[in-house]
C-alpha cells in the first residue's frame, strides 16, 4: 500500500487531520464513539471492531468509514495494526 497516496487522498476528501497510526498486538479500545467523520486505511495487520452484536473484520488494504456518534469498541490483532486515519476532528478518532 502506498501510504503517501492514502494521505493525499484523504486529504483531497477534506480531513482536517490525517495521520500514521501504529498499534500493538491485542489491544483492546474501549466502548467510544466519534464527533464528526473518521476513517481508517489498514496498511499492516489487522483489526476487529464490535458494534453492539455486530462484528466487522479489517485487514491489509481494507477502508471503512467509521459511523458517527455510535458507540464501539475494537481489539487489534495479533500481528498489531498499521493505520493511516483522517478525522474531521482533530483527536477525534
Amino acid at each position: 500500500m502506498d501510504v503517501k497516496k492514502i494521505k493525499e487522498q484523504l486529504e483531497r476528501e477534506s480531513f482536517k487531520h490525517v495521520f500514521e497510526w501504529e498499534d500493538a498486538p491485542d489491544i483492546e479500545y474501549q466502548k467510544h464513539s466519534h464527533k464528526d467523520k473518521v476513517v481508517f486505511y489498514i496498511v499492516y495487520g489487522g483489526v476487529t471492531m464490535y458494534f453492539g452484536d455486530k462484528t466487522l473484520e479489517f485487514k491489509k488494504g481494507d477502508r471503512f468509514d467509521v459511523p458517527v456518534g455510535i458507540e464501539h469498541t475494537a481489539k487489534v490483532g495479533n500481528q498489531g495494526c498499521k493505520w493511516v486515519v483522517g478525522e474531521m476532528i482533530e483527536g477525534d478518532a
